[in-house]
C-alpha cells in the first residue's frame, strides 16, 4: 500500500481521522486516449512535426515522456478493451478488426474493469467520448439490430434504454458517441440517446461514415467541442464533490471523420488532419486548465496516449500521402501505421503527470503497454486484484514514479495487428509471427516510402528485428537468429495457451485463439 494511504488508514482506524480523510488522499485519475494519433505527430516526440501541440508539449515538460509505450493492438476496440480490463482482446471473440455498428458488448458482465475497481474504492467514475466496445440495443421487432440497404433506418427502438454500455461496466456517467462514423449519429447520455435519430445519414465516403439513422441537425464538427465542454464540466463538478474521481476520456480525434472546427482550420502545416490534431491538443489543454481551476491538479494523475498508430486510408489524406504533400511523418521514424504489427502500428505517445510524484521533464525508455493500466491502478490503491482479473496487466507504477527496479517490469509484450497477426517483444528483440512481405494488417506501404526508408523485400516465414539497433525495422534477422525466433515463438504460444501473460493460475480464453469471428470490413478496420 502507498505509505501515505497506509498511515491515513491506520489513523482512521485509531479514530484520529474520519474515513473521508483517507479518501481525500487518493489521487484523482484522468486517462485521455486520442484516436489514431501517430508517434510523430507531437512536437515533443518529433522535432520536425509540422503540427503545433503546445499543451501536450507542456504536459511532457511537467511530467514524464515515455518513448517505448504500446497499444496492445494496432486498432481501436481491442485497445480499449485491454485498457479497461487488463486483458488482451485476442482472448475474446474479437481476434481481428474492430466491433461494427450495433455489435454486442465485448466486455463480459462479470469481468472487473478499471472503473468498477475504482468505484469499489470510493471513486466517482465517468467515461466521456468514444466507447466502441459494444452495447445491447433493444429492437422494435425482437430481431438483432440492423441497418443498411434492406433496413436503412434500423430496427432499433431509440425510446428504450441501452443495456450493457459504460454505465453497466463501472462508470457512474457516460456521455459520448459509440463511434463518430457509425450510426446512430447522435450523443448518448448514460443509457439513452440524446433525442431520437429519425432521419437517415446516407454515409459519406470522404468522411468514412457508415449509413444509418441520424439526429436531425446532427453535425460531425460539433462532436469534439461538445465532448470537451462535457469533460470540463464533469471535472469541475467531481472536484467539488469531495470524492476522488476517475475520468476516462477516449477522444474521437483525430480519427475520421476529420472535421476541425472553423477556429482551428489553417492552424497547422498539415492540412485538416494537422488542424484536427491541433484541436485535440486544445481539448487536452481545456481539461488541464479545468483541473487547475478546480484546485485538484496537484493530486491528479494525468495520462495521455493514443489507441494505435496513424490512419493510412487515402482520405484527407492518409499518413503516407501526408509525407510528399506536407513533408510530415505521422509515424515519425517508425515503420508502419494503424493496423500493422510493425512499431508504427502500436508504439504511441505516452505522457504522464502527477506533480510531486512523477518527475517533471523526464524521459523513460521502459517498455510499457496500455494493458498495464489495471494492475497499476490496483497498486496505486494498495489493493490486490482477484485471481481471474487483469491476466495480462503488469504494475508499472514504479516506472511512472521513476523508482529504481531490477530489470524490466514486463517479461515480454504481445502485439497484435488488425488482421490477427501476432508479434512478441522481449528486450531489444521483436518477432513478428507472419511472413515477411505480408502487410501485417495494413493496406501496404507505398513504393516511395519503401525506397526512402530502404525496406528491401524479404522472403522469410517471419520477421525478427533488434529495435535498439534498428528502430525503423529495416534488417530482418529471422534467418540468422533461429534460437531467438524459437524462444520468442515458444513464449508467445505459452501466453496464448495459459490464458494469461503474468504469473498466476492459468485462465480460460473466451474462444480458441485463431477463431476470427469478425469479418474484414475496410470501414470498421
Amino acid at each position: 500500500m502507498n505509505p501515505i494511504l497506509k498511515l491515513l488508514a491506520l489513523l482512521s482506524l485509531a479514530g484520529a481521522l474520519p474515513l473521508t480523510a483517507a479518501d481525500a488522499a487518493k489521487p484523482n485519475i484522468v486517462f485521455i486516449l486520442a484516436d489514431d494519433l501517430g508517434y510523430g505527430d507531437l512536437g515533443c516526440y518529433n522535432k520536425d512535426s509540422k503540427i503545433p501541440t503546445p499543451n501536450l508539449d507542456r504536459l511532457a515538460v511537467e511530467g514524464t515522456r515515455f518513448t517505448d509505450a504500446h497499444a496492445p493492438t494496432s486498432v481501436c476496440s481491442p485497445t480499449r478493451y485491454a485498457i479497461l480490463t487488463g486483458r488482451y482482446s485476442w482472448r475474446t471473440r474479437l481476434q481481428r478488426g474492430v466491433l461494427g455498428p450495433w455489435d454486442a458488448p465485448l466486455i463480459a458482465q462479470d469481468r472487473l474493469t478499471v472503473a468498477s475497481l475504482l468505484k469499489q474504492h470510493g471513486y466517482a467514475t465517468a467515461c466521456i467520448g468514444k466507447w466502441h466496445l459494444g452495447m445491447t440495443w433493444t429492437t422494435t421487432d425482437g430481431q438483432p439490430p440492423s441497418a443498411g440497404a434492406k433496413n436503412p433506418m434500423s430496427n432499433v427502438d431509440f425510446t428504450r434504454a441501452i443495456a450493457d454500455g459504460p454505465t453497466a461496466r463501472g462508470f457512474d456517467h457516460y456521455f459520448g458517441t459509440a463511434v463518430p462514423n457509425y450510426p446512430p449519429y447522435c450523443f448518448i447520455n448514460d443509457d439513452r440517446t440524446v433525442g431520437i435519430p429519425s432521419v437517415r445519414d446516407s454515409g459519406h465516403a470522404d468522411l468514412f461514415n457508415i449509413p444509418g439513422p441520424m439526429l436531425p441537425g446532427w453535425k460531425l464538427v460539433n462532436i469534439l467541442p461538445e465532448l470537451t465542454r462535457h469533460a470540463v464540466k464533469w471535472v469541475e463538478d467531481a472536484a467539488n464533490s469531495g470524492k476522488p474521481f476517475f475520468l476516462y476520456l477516449p477522444l474521437t480525434s483525430p480519427h475520421y471523420p476529420v472535421v476541425p472546427a472553423p477556429e482551428f482550420k489553417g492552424k497547422s502545416q498539415v492540412g485538416e488532419y494537422g488542424d484536427f490534431v491541433f484541436q485535440t491538443d486544445w481539448t487536452v489543454g481545456q481539461v488541464l486548465d479545468a483541473l487547475q481551476r478546480a484546485g485538484v491538479a496537484e493530486n491528479t494523475l494525468v495520462i495521455f496516449t493514443s489507441d494505435n498508430g496513424p490512419e493510412v486510408v487515402e482520405i484527407k489524406p492518409g499518413a503516407y500521402e501526408r509525407i510528399p504533400k506536407f513533408h510530415h511523418y505521422s509515424m515519425g521514424e517508425l515503420r508502419g501505421a494503424k493496423r500493422d504489427a510493425w512499431e508504427g502500428g502500436h508504439r504511441v505517445p505516452f505522457l504522464a503527470r502527477w506533480p510531486g510524484k512523477i518527475k517533471a521533464g523526464a524521459v523513460s525508455d521502459e517498455t510499457m503497454c496500455h494493458v498495464d493500466f489495471m494492475a497499476t491502478v490496483a497498486a496505486l490503491l494498495g489493493t490486490k486484484l482477484p485471481a481471474d482479473a487483469a491476466p495480462d496487466s503488469v504494475n508499472v507504477l514504479p516506472v511512472l514514479l521513476g523508482e529504481k527496479h531490477d530489470g524490466p517490469v514486463r517479461e515480454a509484450t504481445v502485439h497484435h495487428s488488425a488482421s490477427g497477426k501476432f508479434a512478441i517483444r522481449k528486450g531489444d528483440w521483436v518477432f513478428i509471427d507472419a511472413p515477411s512481405g505480408d502487410d501485417n494488417g495494413a493496406r501496404g506501404e507505398p513504393e516511395f516510402f519503401k525506397t526512402e526508408r530502404g525496406y528491401a523485400k524479404h522472403d522469410q516465414p517471419g520477421e525478427l528485428f533488434n529495435l535498439r539497433e534498428d528502430l525503423s525495422e529495416r534488417r530482418n534477422h529471422f534467418a540468422e537468429k533461429p534460437d531467438t525466433v524459437r524462444d520468442l515463438k515458444a513464449l508467445l504460444e505459452k501466453y496464448k495457451a495459459d490464458g494469461r501473460s503474468t504469473p498466476g493460475a492459468k485462465q480460460q480464453n473466451d474462444v480458441p485463439i485463431g477463431v476470427n469471428q469478425q469479418k474484414k470490413n475496410p470501414r470498421t478496420e
